[in-house]
């Protein structure tokens, strides 16, 4: 009965340190297979001490690093893109076990975190300054951009590639040292990114992987050798994060949650905007910072788009992420999957209309798993809960709105102002709406704009805390110091000494 019993009990996954993987020792965490509701693993949660080791080798990997000329840094970057393209089938495969996300939209993730190294391996490019002659005479003056310390990323179980990607490539090309925390709900493909870079032969102790809880991520927050902190995630903590980083001294980028829009004009083709909806609402269950949780349907757009979104809807294909024919998985957790119930019942409460109800729903041979269907609700009004709040599942709310005006009040007054988009036939609308709405991504009959990785990546008001974006130029930015050098060459003493402030003469 025992060797049983220990033959089912789930192995515990732990960190990756120093340039190899390590057993974690002390608390564990459960890591489940969201189509089942099966435990498939358990991994281990740093302590305060076991984070604090990392961060020293980490630390003492940084010099030499940091020293490395940027073209052989660059060159490593090279290889790992190679390697993620090579095993990109087996990383999506990974995504999917743990987060539920179908395994297409898995490969997507891992495609667009590639983007961001092809963008890091120009860091040479990248790095360059700004030189000018003859400031004064016989001086010259130039810019440079150099390291910025230790790194650490806190990343979400959303995109559990894509996101740790859009930060550790460029910190790594700008000749910092990097730790990742990732989330506990989905670790393994942060281990295996990891072993890749490893193999593409970065240096032991350039990036690590540490898995935890909140002790390993207060560790990280309040350490004085760790220099920049990154983050996404949920507003609270986003906040908390910054606040924390920031009194310790450290350059903080946090980004924090969405409640995306999309505004349906009444010209807009109704059947174009509802496919559109379809895959920006319900692709990969809702759990996107980029998904479009509202509709604002102007005019009399309404009744045609729900008269288009019905059909689709009802004809979902809902299931195990490995299947080939599904369209929407399950969501990530027990708990997430009940929350998300728990707003659809508010919903109701607060007396929107509930046109599609996906609380019932269940995938035959998988009754364990944690499924929810899609829902519509429509006559959502800006007080209620379900519009104010980020639910982060397959949830969709129509809002109606007699104006663009209407519209753009409604989008600009909310929190959050990560992403937005607007469908329109009219180019005088969808100016107008770009240049006005207060939001940092727009889309113009572009439903998700999430921008490539030579753009970056970051919202407005409540969904961002910091002054930079991550990714493109604002992550090198982040990444880096800049020093200005004035500098001359005397050949003989020329005067006394002066204590007025210098001009260049």
């Amino acid at each position: 009965m025992n060797s049983v019993s220990a033959k089912q009990e789930p192995r515990t996954i732990g960190h990756f340190v120093g340039g190899k993987r390590t057993t974690g020792t002390g608390r564990s965490s459960p890591v489940y297979n969201p189509a089942t509701g099966h435990v498939a693993l358990r991994v281990a949660l740093a302590s305060a001490d076991e984070t604090r080791a990392a961060i020293n080798v980490a630390k003492n990997a940084l010099p030499g690093w940091a020293e490395t000329p940027p073209l052989r840094r660059a060159r490593v970057l090279f290889k790992f893109k190679a390697l993620l393209d090579a095993h990109i089938d087996e990383l999506a495969s990974i995504i999917t076990s743990e987060h539920g996300k179908v395994l297409s939209d898995a490969r997507g993730e891992v495609t667009r975190g590639l983007e961001v190294v092809e963008f890091a391996c120009g860091i040479p490019h990248l790095l360059k300054g700004e030189f000018s002659d003859s400031v004064g005479n016989g001086i010259d003056s130039w810019s440079l951009r150099q390291s910025v310390g230790v790194c650490a990323g806190i990343t979400p179980f959303n995109f559990p590639a894509m996101v740790p990607m859009w930060m550790f490539p460029i910190a790594i090309a700008c000749g910092n040292t990097f730790i990742l925390k990732p989330s506990e709900k989905d670790p393994s493909c942060a281990l295996r990114l990891a072993e890749l870079l490893s193999d593409a032969g970065l240096p032991r102790g350039v990036f690590n992987v540490i898995n935890g809880d909140r002790e390993s991520v207060e560790t990280l927050l309040t350490d004085p050798d760790v220099a920049a902190i990154s983050f996404v995630g949920s507003t609270p903590i986003a906040q908390h994060i910054y606040e924390t980083a920031s009194r310790h001294g450290k350059r903080v980028q946090a980004l924090g949650g969405a409640k995306n829009h999309m505004v349906v004009m009444p010209d807009a083709n109704p059947v174009l905007a509802a496919q559109a909806l379809m895959g920006a609402a319900y692709g990969s269950a809702g759990e996107r910072c980029m998904a479009i949780s509202v509709a604002v349907a102007v005019g009399d757009a309404g009744d045609k788009l729900i008269a288009a979104l019905m059909p689709m809807i009802e004809k979902l294909k809902i299931g195990a992420g490995t299947s080939d024919d599904v369209e929407m998985g399950p969501l990530v957790t027990r708990e997430h999957q009940q929350r998300v119930r728990d707003y659809v019942d508010i919903g109701v409460k607060e007396g929107a209309t509930l046109i599609a109800d996906g609380r019932q729903h269940s995938v035959p041979g998988h009754k364990q798993g944690f499924y929810l269907g899609a829902t519509l609700f429509d006559h959502v009004q800006p007080a209620m809960r379900i519009y104010r709040e980020e639910i982060f599942g397959p949830v969709l709310a129509v809002v109606r709105v007699p104006t663009l005006d209407a519209a753009l009040k409604l989008v600009n007054e909310h929190e959050f102002g990560n992403g937005t988009a607007i469908f329109t036939g009219n180019g005088d609308s969808a100016r107008k709406y770009a240049h006005s709405v207060q939001v940092g991504m727009v889309g113009v009959n572009v439903p998700i704009p999430v921008p490539m990785a030579f753009h970056s990546f970051g919202g407005w008001k409540r969904s961002l805390f910091g002054d930079l974006h991550v990714h493109g130029a604002d992550g090198v930015r982040f990444y880096t110091r800049l020093k200005t050098v004035t500098s001359r060459w005397p050949t003989g003493i020329h005067g006394g000494a002066e204590f007025v402030m210098p001009t260049m003469k």
